[in-house]
């Protein structure tokens, strides 16, 4: 449905394909719950290759085995987002920016809303703060869920070295479930990203405190790509995951899109988070069919 969309509305994308790469024998078996999975979802194309079979679209990388995906892709996250919000402008929406939440006043038919750009009232409320999404619900007297951010911290090759990989390489997945691991992303720009690591932190808005160091992000990258030397890396951009799980806990948790049980015109999206931007064309979708039932 993402390329799809892209396609439709020119938003700069690739395919380009994944190899998520076992480095030794005990990752192997994620390959194959991986494989399982997805198959089991319905995504086409997915196999087990060996590592010298990878290396000839990856000659670089180092693997005993690996879950070839051809299905995915990379996208221009900002161009997507513009592009959402052109099309919801298009069609009549008005989007105000610098109007921070301050109170709601929930009633039986719809919700007061103050913020610092005016009030307004609506008839449905839907709550994608993203990282304060449980605190818009707790303004509801909701407070069943909580968001623990998780920041992402990322890393840029020199061009020099930027063409050692292709496409995107990832590692098997992080034991604890916390994040998909330290992965390769050949951008669309023709850089190479690494990240993100994933580490709980208490503030929502600390993006640059006890940043990991470079040694330490290289000796995890190396494990995929040998020939990377801390030298060859400059720092990037960090961002939050609004995680459900807590530090110490093991697990992903489950996206929650549900109506407020004391309030069904307000409409709840909590834990959204990096798997939320390719979700996007499909929650969508999901949302404005709740709202319409709503408004029925």
């Amino acid at each position: 449905m993402t390329y799809e969309f892209c396609a439709r509305h020119n938003v700069p994308h690739r395919k380009t394909g994944k190899y998520v790469v076992a480095t030794c024998a005990e990752e192997e078996p994620k390959l194959e719950e991986l494989l399982n999975r997805g198959r089991a979802n319905g995504t086409e194309g997915l196999e087990i290759v060996s590592g010298d079979e990878m290396r000839r679209h990856e000659p670089h990388v180092q693997g005993r085995l690996a879950l070839r995906v051809p299905s995915a892709g990379i996208v221009e996250a900002e161009e997507l987002t513009k592009a959402f919000a052109r099309i919801a402008v298009n069609q009549g929406a008005h989007i105000v920016t610098e109007a921070k939440l301050e109170a709601v006043t929930p009633s039986g038919s719809g919700v007061k809303i103050r913020t610092t750009a005016g009030e307004l009232e609506t008839q449905v409320f839907v709550n994608s703060a993203g990282l304060f999404s449980d605190e818009v619900a707790a303004l509801f007297g909701n407070r069943n869920h909580r968001i623990y951010p998780v920041r992402g911290e990322y890393w840029e090759v020199t061009n020099a070295k930027a063409n050692l990989i292709c496409g995107l390489v990832y590692p098997a997945p992080h034991p604890t479930g916390l994040s998909l691991g330290l992965h390769l992303t050949k951008t669309l720009g023709g850089t190479l990203l690494l990240g993100p690591n994933a580490k709980h932190v208490t503030d929502k808005n600390d993006y640059e405190n006890d940043r990991e160091s470079v040694e330490s992000f290289c000796a995890e990258a190396r494990r995929l790509l040998p020939q990377l030397n801390p030298e060859d890396m400059r720092r990037g951009y960090a961002g939050l995951r609004p995680k459900l799980i807590a530090p110490g806990e093991k697990g992903h948790g489950e996206f929650v899109i549900k109506r407020d049980a004391s309030f069904p015109h307000v409409i709840h999206l909590i834990g959204i988070d990096s798997p939320g931007l390719t979700s996007a064309v499909s929650i969508g979708p999901q949302i404005a069919r709740m709202v319409a039932e709503t408004l029925s």
